[in-house]
């Protein structure tokens, strides 16, 4: 089970990202949007990446000028979804809505070859739900990938009880061929990260209701005594407060323990449209993104 040619569905911050590994690792890589112009922008956005790496040097993983060219031939952007026809894997990286991934399945099913594998960058929807869109539930995986997808190492192969033994195995070498660490996990919402990460998130946010400390004080506590490169609430805001919260509703309704419940600072501030870096204020306010200022509620 050779794979040579990929398709990535989306070319937002995740797809650009899944698409530029791709392209970095000498896989062929097709792109596929809703319209020109977000196209146009995941490109612009792998273009600056990809810039980024040619200012390093070959010992810190920097490539150089003939290496961006080469990647970005093998790059190709379409609104077609019929380009996608001959590829060997397909990513989806679209919205993390259920219908609108299940649609794009569907659409794609009958179009993309029988013997393809169908994947899914999901962070947290059963990829048991959205393989019924399919009549290839054997051939369908989870591949969840980190953000920013050049720099993480981390690639959670998921398998559901449907997967076939060689599409996992095949998808689990597919990461490694990527440069990346894949683990293996099963279909259980969350996986092995989101499951771990997300209830310390909503602690973090129900100890600063409950006055345990500041914005500033939990996330310096989290840093400085355990290790950690980011403090919740500036990790919050990276990943998005819309995300998070998202991902929540996902995770209580397959557990329903409170651990896994959106506190209510964090309802207020997604309906408000404080979704963090994205849109210049979440826990931080990001006017001077070099210095970002923790808020007070």
């Amino acid at each position: 089970m050779e794979i040579k040619k990929v398709g990535v569905l989306g070319c937002g911050l995740m797809g650009s990202g899944i698409a530029q590994v791709c392209a970095t690792a000498g896989f062929d890589a097709t792109v596929l949007e809703v319209e020109q112009k977000y196209l146009d922008k995941g490109f612009a956005g792998i273009e600056k990446s990809l810039a980024k790496f040619a200012e390093r040097t070959p010992e810190k993983g920097g490539i150089t000028a003939a290496q961006k060219r080469e990647i970005l031939a093998r790059l190709k952007g379409t609104t077609n979804k019929a380009d996608l026809a001959d590829c060997d894997i397909v990513i989806e990286a679209i919205i993390e809505n259920v219908e609108e991934k299940k649609k794009m399945y569907a659409a794609l099913d009958g179009i993309v070859k029988k013997d393809a594998i169908f994947a899914s960058n999901t962070s947290s929807i059963s990829v048991t739900e959205l393989l019924t869109a399919t009549k290839r539930p054997e051939r369908f995986i989870g591949l969840h990938f980190f953000n920013p997808v050049p720099l993480m190492k981390l690639v959670e192969v998921v398998k559901t009880i449907a997967t076939a033994p060689a599409v996992y195995e095949a998808a689990y070498e597919f990461a490694k061929r990527l440069g990346k660490v894949p683990v293996r996990t099963s279909d259980k919402t969350g996986f092995i990260v989101n499951r771990l990460l997300v209830p310390y998130l909503l602690d973090a946010i129900r100890a600063y209701e409950e006055g345990v400390g500041s914005i500033e004080d939990i996330d310096n506590a989290m840093k400085l005594g355990c290790g950690y490169p980011m403090g919740p609430f500036t990790l919050l805001d990276f990943v998005g407060l819309d995300t998070a919260y998202y991902i929540t509703h996902v995770m209580y309704d397959e557990f329903k323990e409170r651990r896994f419940a959106s506190p209510p600072l964090l309802k207020r501030m997604v309906m408000a449209g404080w979704y963090g870096r994205k849109s210049g204020r979440g826990f931080y306010d990001y006017s001077d993104p070099e210095k970002p200022v923790a808020g007070m509620f």
